[in-house]
């Protein structure tokens, strides 16, 4: 069950980042073009998975990716508006395919399950 919730919850995400992002009127081939940005942040795996984990758990935090969104909103930035919809719509769209953050123990460890 709680993995179902979780999976609804990047479906709203998503969907509200969509919605926000055609509202603004915003280039989607810019979306498409960083939408998987975020996932660069495994490259802290090369490290070893403590290193890992914790990049790529910065960069897969909501609350990491709205900070440039309400800064945008607070200064009128709409670059600052479009890469914080792109990198919560990433969020979102992880959490609806099942992934999570991850655990320091093995990159396939996350709070959703072991994939």
């Amino acid at each position: 069950m709680n993995k179902i919730i979780l999976k609804l919850e990047g479906l709203a995400v998503l969907i509200l980042c969509l919605y926000f992002y055609s509202t603004y009127g915003f280039s989607w081939g810019i979306f498409l073009l960083f939408l998987l940005l975020p996932d660069l942040s495994m490259l802290g795996y090369i490290m070893n998975v403590r290193v890992g984990a914790a990049a790529y758990n910065l960069f897969h935090t909501y609350l990491v990716s709205i900070l440039p969104l309400v800064w945008g909103i607070v200064t009128k930035s709409d670059w600052s508006i479009m890469v914080g919809l792109i990198w919560t719509a990433h969020i979102g769209m992880d959490r609806l395919l099942g992934y999570g953050l991850k655990y320091t123990t093995h990159f396939k460890d996350t709070h959703f399950q072991r994939l």
